[in-house]
């Protein structure tokens, strides 16, 4: 134990509680999968930072027996998804899938009804790839989508996936990876087929645009080897107070999460670790807070 004398009392309330108590000035600092907007900054009591700590992704789960490895364009997915393409031998799935035995069934989408960052990352894609998607639904962690069948949660979500022949859905990457589950690969922007996986999500971060504070999507990232629907994860901590020693005792601590052993821990539970140069950008930020 590096520090037996600073101790968090960190509570599993989800990111939407959490940022609550943050602007309230109820906690020292919050862990969120989308970044605060500038409305919600504004009600902060104080001014708050965004410190990116790890990665994460969304990917899709499907049930076609037969069919090991799926592989999905960004039209395809907008296709599903709106309703425009309904069954597995679509031409169009066909055409990215010439190895696969896609079967003649009708397909089963299913997606989150609770509000949830999972949404906002795969909606703020489509919002991306699909002029038509951004304009019929857009983006957001709850949105009202076009067909299929909803419930609530990953859990509940595989759920269903499980029960229908046909089913596609789309999940955390984490929750896929400690269940050891298959998912399917998604066409990049350089138009290479990716499975989401430790470097291709870190690829994802290292090709995309960061700005200074740290507030970004990287969803369909620009790099040849990044999976395109990815996300970052970030710590909200008030900003520097010399008066203040808990928040320079968070700044210790996320200071600690940046360093090699913490970040290549993070595959183990189905994120990714920052890319060196983000990682030296944040570690002068926290340098500046403690």
């Amino acid at each position: 134990m590096l520090r037996p004398d600073v101790q968090f009392d960190y509570r599993s309330v989800g990111s939407g509680a959490g940022v609550k108590q943050l602007l309230e000035g109820m906690v020292a600092f919050s862990g969120v999968d989308a970044p605060l907007s500038d409305e919600q900054l504004g009600f902060a009591k104080l001014p708050l930072l965004h410190i990116p700590s790890t990665i994460s992704a969304v990917v899709f789960v499907y049930n076609l027996p037969g069919v090991p490895e799926l592989r999905l364009t960004p039209r395809i997915l907008a296709g599903i998804f709106t309703g425009k393409i309904t069954a597995w031998n679509d031409p169009l799935i066909a055409a990215s899938n010439s190895n696969a035995n896609l079967p003649a069934v009708p397909i089963v989408v299913i997606h989150r009804t609770d509000a949830c960052s999972t949404t906002r990352v795969f909606t703020n894609y489509l919002s991306k790839v699909s002029s038509e998607w951004q304009q019929r639904v857009g983006e957001g962690s709850s949105v009202r989508w076009p067909l299929g069948l909803g419930t609530n949660g990953n859990e509940g979500v595989f759920g269903l996936v499980k029960q229908y022949g046909g089913a596609i859905a789309y999940l955390d990457f984490p929750y896929a990876s400690e269940n050891h589950l298959a998912f399917a690969r998604v066409q990049n922007r350089s138009g290479r087929f990716v499975k989401a996986d430790a470097p291709s999500l870190t690829a994802a971060a290292a090709s995309s645009a960061i700005p200074e504070d740290f507030r970004v999507s990287i969803t369909n990232a620009p790099g040849s080897d990044a999976y395109p629907v990815a996300s970052l994860m970030w710590f909200v901590v008030p900003a520097p107070d010399p008066a203040d020693t808990t928040v320079r005792e968070v700044a210790a601590f996320l200071r600690w999460t940046t360093e090699k052993n913490p970040q290549a821990a993070a595959a183990n539970f189905g994120f990714a670790a920052l890319p060196e140069k983000l990682l030296e950008r944040v570690d002068r930020a926290l340098q500046a807070i403690h």
